[in-house]
């Protein structure tokens, strides 16, 4: 299972380097051959749109997101489990909720085809449904750990 959770990490990591290859690849034929890739800003400005929606899902798991804990750090464990459960829950339902709008807009632009490529935009805009259902994925996973933990006797 926990292999199952690395995999966002190895979809963040190839939409990353193939973001490098496309941009090294244009700026060496516009140098050498005066012809740059008529696809590439666009190849790799999709790249890299999936790189950070799902490698910020890969950070939220892996805890590695920004948060003031002044709080949290003075108070017992018991109390500070509730607060992180109840924040926890706050980021489900945001996310949840950003889910859903970003499913719904990338439902709505699959018909609108990307500038240069031609391609449904769908493939771009389910980046950020994808990114958004995998923090509500993940939040969902550590509110069961923070239960658990709530539940067992010796927590104080």
């Amino acid at each position: 299972m926990k292999k199952i959770f690395e995999l966002d990490e190895y979809i963040a990591g190839f939409f990353l380097i193939l973001t490098v290859i496309v941009v090294i690849s244009n700026i060496a034929m516009r140098y050498f051959f005066n012809s740059p890739i008529r696809s590439a800003e666009e190849i790799a400005t999709i790249c890299f749109i999936w790189s950070v929606f799902i490698g910020g899902a890969s950070c939220y798991r892996q805890k590695m997101h920004m948060g003031i804990d002044i709080l949290t750090q003075v108070l017992k464990n018991k109390v500070k489990l509730y607060i992180e459960l109840i924040i926890n829950l706050i980021v489900m339902i945001i996310n949840a909720t950003f889910t859903y709008l970003s499913f719904t807009f990338a439902l709505a632009a699959r018909m609108k085809p990307t500038a240069v490529l031609g391609i449904s935009s769908i493939y771009v805009n389910f980046s950020l449904a994808m990114g958004f259902f995998l923090i509500f994925f993940y939040s969902l996973v550590d509110s069961y750990e923070k239960i658990k933990k709530i539940g067992r006797k010796g927590v104080l």
